[in-house]
This record gives C-alpha cells, sequence and structure tokens, in this order.
C-alpha cells in the first residue's frame, strides 16, 4: 500500500479507539502502575493502548514496520533500511496521566523519509482530535464537532509572543533562550498536546530545550507541519529514523536562523538532556 492510499481516517479511527480504551481505564481509577527500568511508570491503559494499536496498523498494512516507546526497540542495523514505518507513543503524559490533569494523548504518525507524512493525536480527556497528512493537510475535530481546519503562521521574532511550554520539564536554558524575546503569554500544557496549541495557532513558539525520544514528536511535529496557513508546510529541524532515537533540542514556530540556542548548562551536560 502506497502511503498515498493510507486512509487518514483509519488512522485517526485506530487512535479514537486506542483513547477509549485508555479513557475508560483513566476514569476507572484502578489502573495498575509498575516502573520501567529507566524509573518510567507504565501503566495498564500504556500497554492497552499499545496493543490495540499495533495489531490494528499491522492489520492496515503488515509491510509496514512498527516502532512504538513500549515495545522491543530494534538496532539501528535493522532501521536504516527503513524507507516507512509506524511511529507509536500509545500513551504520551503518563505522568498528567496518573496526575488526573486530563492532559494525556494517543500518538500515531507514519514516518517517511525520514519525515512524518500522517500523524494523529487524540486526547480523549478533553475529547479533542488533532491529525494530518502530507495530502490533506491539518485539522481538528472537539467533542464530535465537523472537522475544522488547523491555520497556522510563523511567529514574528520582533513582536510579542506566545509560547508554549511543558508543565513538567522547566529549565534554565528555557529562561535564558526567552530572554532575547518580547514574551506576551506562557502556555503550560503535558504531553504532545504542544504541538497542537502550535498547529490550532494559539502559541507562536515551542521551544524543547530539554530531552525528547522520536516518538514524542512524531505526530504532533507531523500536524504542526501541515497546519500552515499558505500551504507550504513549516520548517521542523526535526529528523527520524535516525541511530539513535533521542532528540537534540528544537524550537518550533520560528524561522530557522532568527534565533540561537543557549549553551546547555553543566547539569543537562551530564545528564545527556
Amino acid at each position: 500500500m502506497q502511503t498515498s492510499e493510507i486512509p487518514l481516517a483509519t488512522v485517526k479511527g485506530i487512535a479514537v479507539r486506542a483513547g477509549d480504551a485508555v479513557l475508560e481505564i483513566y476514569r476507572a481509577q484502578d489502573a495498575w502502575v509498575q516502573e520501567k527500568p529507566d524509573g518510567s511508570p507504565l501503566t495498564q491503559a500504556d500497554v492497552v493502548s499499545e496493543q490495540l494499536i499495533s495489531a490494528a496498523l499491522r492489520l492496515l498494512d503488515p509491510s509496514i514496520p512498527y516502532l512504538s516507546e513500549e515495545s522491543v526497540q530494534l538496532g539501528y542495523e535493522t532501521r536504516r533500511e527503513w524507507r516507512r514505518f509506524w511511529l507509536v507513543d500509545p500513551l504520551d503524559g503518563t505522568k498528567e496521566f496518573l496526575k488526573r490533569t486530563g492532559e494525556f494523548t494517543v500518538n500515531i504518525a507514519l514516518i517517511e523519509d525520514g519525515e512524518p507524512v500522517i500523524g494523529v493525536i487524540v486526547a480523549p480527556a478533553v475529547g479533542a482530535v488533532y491529525y494530518a497528512s502530507k495530502y490533506h493537510g491539518a485539522w481538528k475535530e472537539q467533542g464530535g464537532s465537523q472537522p475544522r481546519p488547523l491555520r497556522s503562521h510563523l511567529a514574528n521574532a520582533s513582536r510579542p509572543i506566545r509560547i508554549v511550554e511543558s508543565v513538567s520539564h522547566p529549565s534554565p536554558e528555557l529562561e535564558q533562550f526567552l530572554e532575547s524575546f518580547e514574551v506576551s503569554d506562557r502556555l503550560k500544557i503535558g504531553s504532545s498536546l504542544k504541538f497542537c496549541l502550535l498547529a490550532d495557532g494559539k502559541a507562536d513558539v515551542y521551544p524543547r530545550l530539554g530531552p525528547t525520544m522520536e516518538w514524542d514528536v512524531g505526530a504532533g511535529d507531523c500536524i504542526y507541519r501541515y497546519s500552515a496557513a499558505d500551504g507550504i508546510p513549516h520548517p521542523s529541524p526535526l529528523v527520524y529514523n535516525k541511530e539513535s532515537l533521542r532528540n537534540d533540542r528544537f524550537v518550533l514556530g520560528l524561522l530557522p536562523g532568527t534565533y540561537s540556542l543557549p549553551r546547555p548548562s553543566d547539569e543537562a551536560r551530564s545528564s545527556g538532556s
């Protein structure tokens, strides 16, 4: 199946079903929680969502490789041959899930030649679905409403800008970065919803100066790229299927070359972030 033939509506439907399963567990308030080897939490919702998505995507097209946060990670010697693959985070914002803020999401992206070409984000607790493709632009549905297109513009750094930032990962580097701008508002939100606020035009710039993994950003990056109001995809420094799945620091919403990043602190360098 060619990428252009993969129905965006089908991928969206898979993500929505996974979101419904996650929401059922969230409302029951009795999900089990384990600790991963890296110390991060793993919940029943992560596992249920992973199982549903992986089975559905493999049924849709078994020829497309599958990579997710919760699946066994294949070495680069295997991955380097992948021209396209599914990139999934079955529950982004697990900490927000456990804190019961509602700011958690299900994320599915299709990567082709190092770029996202399909992306779906479902935020089941707030009833929002965001989705995009290289061929259909970016869209949002809220509470079962009719889809509406997402439209966003690159920020003008000479004017006041609205920043969207992580609710869980503040950093001195971010504060240093923001000193170069006149900031009119700082919106703090969990999970991949930061990309969604940017794509929806509710924020202007998303600087992420701490560590992320490819599955954290694939779907949101896709939705942001194809939300460009002029129809020309927004520039993004993010690339996929790298030898290391860890991402460098990035800024979205500003034209490349119009800003500079601060040097990482000693603490960030020692922690690899």
